[in-house]
């Protein structure tokens, strides 16, 4: 099994972070240009808002992002130490942030884990034991938060055409059921019959207009059974952390959006339960988008689901959203993947060349 590094620096190039902005940019302008009720007075919505409201959204996001910390050190088994966790996570959400929402970071997870020395086997089991807690997140979660919203989930036709609210509606059970079946047939690959996964995906791709992948499905079948040989015998106390770890992540990252909008304008109870179902139902149809990040994707949906509870001041929310969501880690991805590739291929290359000498100098 072999990692692509040519593909991978191809996605980890910081000339990238230009794609997705350009993109949301270019969806601002739009809402400047075709929706009437955004005009040049919008912005001035931002000194109405509620500054201790703006510095729960902040810390909330950042209790996200220690969860993300946590969470990998405690599925590789703490080999990484918190600075090399935090390297890894900020790299790992700036792929993600540069890649369309359905392609993800999977593969530069997985490079950047065996670049921290953890062997590849290892990291392909961790990056999919990631994966499938996160989409079972969105598989056991949408149909409890669905009770608990009493079906107030998609924005009522005042907000949408009818046609657009149908559609939408439509784009959401296909996503869950496709992400819920994907995650279904991983789950019983790596944890139950991984050899077998890997007959049906050569069967698969033997047949006649598939036979050009059947390679590439050979060496995924293969990854599966050394992850699986990996992830198996693990015990309870692996597994409870990790699974926690996961629900106050998703919770946390949802959550920030409930005090954003909260700045701007007092919510009951259930308009809070409201809100953060929603989030859960705008990010599955978010993750078929084609664009990086869901650049555009997200800012025009987000109008969608969210204007009714925001009315003027949905527009500078959804900047804001972004401003604390997304566009941060293009920020730090850049910043930390110079110093990350220094590190990680200059420093190996260097004490290989000169075994046993002081670097130092002293």
């Amino acid at each position: 099994m072999k990692l692509d590094n040519k593909k991978i620096f191809q996605t980890l190039n910081p000339n990238k972070i230009w794609v997705p902005v350009i993109i949301g940019l270019a969806i601002v302008f739009g809402m400047f240009y075709f929706d009437p009720s955004v005009n040049k007075d919008s912005l001035s919505g931002i000194f109405d808002a509620s500054i201790p409201w703006i510095v729960v959204a902040v810390l909330v996001i950042l209790f996200r992002d220690a969860g993300y910390v946590y969470r990998i050190r405690e599925i590789t088994d703490r080999h990484l130490t918190w600075k090399r966790a935090i390297y890894v996570i900020i790299l790992w959400e700036f792929a993600s942030a540069v890649t369309p929402s359905v392609v993800g970071g999977t593969a530069v997870a997985i490079f950047i884990l065996n670049k921290e020395g953890i062997k590849l086997g290892r990291a392909i089991a961790f990056v999919m034991v990631t994966a499938i807690l996160d989409n079972l997140f969105f598989v056991i979660g949408a149909p409890i938060i669905l009770f608990f919203a009493k079906g107030n989930i998609f924005p009522s036709s005042k907000v949408l055409e009818m046609q657009l609210e149908n559609s939408m509606e439509a784009i959401f059970w296909i996503s869950y059921s496709l992400y819920a079946l994907y995650s279904l047939v991983m789950a019983a690959a790596l944890f139950y019959r991984p050899r077998v996964f890997k007959w049906v995906l050569i069967k698969i791709f033997s047949i006649k207009w598939l036979r050009k992948w059947k390679h590439d499905a050979q060496e995924y079948g293969d990854q599966i059974i050394v992850a699986s040989k990996e992830l198996s015998g693990k015990k309870w106390n692996y597994w409870v952390p990790i699974v926690v770890a996961t629900i106050f992540i998703w919770s946390s990252r949802y959550l920030m959006l409930n005090a954003l909008i909260s700045a701007f304008v007092p919510l009951a109870a259930f308009e809070h339960v409201i809100i953060f179902a929603r989030q859960v139902i705008m990010w599955i149809v978010m993750m078929i988008s084609p664009t990086p990040g869901s650049s555009g994707t997200a800012e025009f949906f987000f109008g969608q689901f969210f204007t009714e509870f925001l009315n003027s001041y949905t527009f500078v929310t959804s900047i804001l959203w972004r401003l604390l969501s997304y566009y941060p880690y293009l920020i730090l991805g850049a910043i930390f993947l110079p110093r990350w590739i220094k590190q990680v291929f200059f420093k190996k290359k260097k004490n290989k060349i000169n075994p046993g000498q002081d670097v130092s100098g002293s």
